[in-house]
């Protein structure tokens, strides 16, 4: 709990949320690279610690990142001023600014350092960079659209973060590649419109928020932790709730923007990229499947002694939201027939 009532975290968060709004709203492309920079410099202190040498290193890598590709969107601004005047070349800039906001945001192919990252952070900086740290590029690509660019990179998205996650046991690298592939979903919510992006973020950001909320007062970072710890039977409930409604499955919640997307694309005649979507979407669910069937199903006599003691409202808290993920069945009825 330290790091909600540390004043200079408060600080920096309230920076962090002003340096977003900045981008969003600002007229001019240098505008949106002032509020691009200034939200770095604001995350940067929140990851760090000089007590934890994984913290430091994140931070220096996500800082070397984010300024490698600050300053190729800004070399292409500067580039765009001077010599990209001319219709024709409209298009070669608007690839190349969307590659730096893409880089900025963790998308493939730029998405190698994410992961790594992601596996040096408690999980309230994992939250953030999963969610809000999303959405300056995010609207900032939104600008520039590219749709033939952008429709192949989403699909590397979705297929890249399926792919990647296998033999993985870092919980955090499995959440780090269900992002990448989140990604693909939030990039075809763009190609629709912003209120479908808004819509799916809102979700998106409230499932993840539930996972990291319930892994970090947990203590677990990786998949044998979930065996080996004596969980509460309604606690591995709420997770396996929670787990399936991120990854899409009806009737859960997290199904209800996908399913508006997966429309979306089957009237503009996209089979194949809706395959591939829904392909996606069954491998993922294979990854938190296999999580929640070593939860449940496996258990450590040895470690029978060891138990986690939370505060009972605690425990409501987080199934509350899992009720909240499991009522999805009466939101996706009511809006569809």
């Amino acid at each position: 709990m330290y790091f909600f009532f540390n004043s200079n975290k408060m600080f920096f968060m309230f920076i962090l949320f002003f340096s977003t709004l900045i981008s969003i709203s600002s007229n001019t492309w240098l505008g949106c690279w002032i509020g691009l920079e200034i939200n770095l410099l604001s995350f940067i202190p929140l990851i760090s610690n000089n007590k934890n040498l994984l913290h430091t290193e994140a931070s220096l890598k996500y800082f070397l990142i984010q300024s490698i590709a600050s300053i190729n969107f800004l070399f292409i601004i500067l580039m765009k001023m001077f010599f990209f005047k001319n219709f024709e070349i409209n298009n070669l800039f608007s690839i190349l600014i969307n590659s730096s906001l893409l880089m900025k945001m963790g998308s493939t192919p730029f998405h190698f350092w994410f992961p790594n990252i992601m596996e040096g952070l408690n999980w309230i900086n994992c939250f953030i960079l999963m969610s809000w740290q999303k959405i300056s590029p995010m609207i900032l690509v939104s600008y520039y659209f590219n749709n033939n660019f952008i429709m192949l990179i989403m699909i590397l998205n979705v297929i890249i973060g399926a792919i990647s996650g296998f033999n993985q046991t870092s919980i955090r690298k499995l959440m780090a590649f269900s992002s990448i592939n989140n990604l693909g979903w939030l990039l075809a919510a763009m190609m629709i419109s912003e209120n479908m992006w808004m819509f799916y973020f809102i979700f998106y950001s409230f499932l993840i928020f539930i996972m990291c909320f319930t892994f970090y007062f947990l203590n677990i970072f990786y998949i044998n932790q979930m065996i080996n710890l004596n969980l509460n039977s309604l606690l591995k409930i709420s997770l396996f709730i929670n787990f399936f409604s991120l990854g899409g499955l009806p009737p859960f919640l997290g199904f209800f923007p996908k399913w508006m997307i997966i429309n979306y694309l089957i009237m503009n005649n996209l089979y194949l990229i809706t395959i591939i979507f829904l392909m996606s979407s069954l491998i993922m669910l294979f990854f938190y499947i296999r999580i929640i069937y070593l939860s449940i199903l496996l258990n450590f006599f040895k470690l029978k002694w060891f138990k986690i003691y939370l505060k009972n409202n605690l425990i409501k808290f987080i199934n509350f939201f899992s009720l909240i993920s499991f009522m999805g069945l009466i939101l996706n009825t009511f809006f569809f027939f």
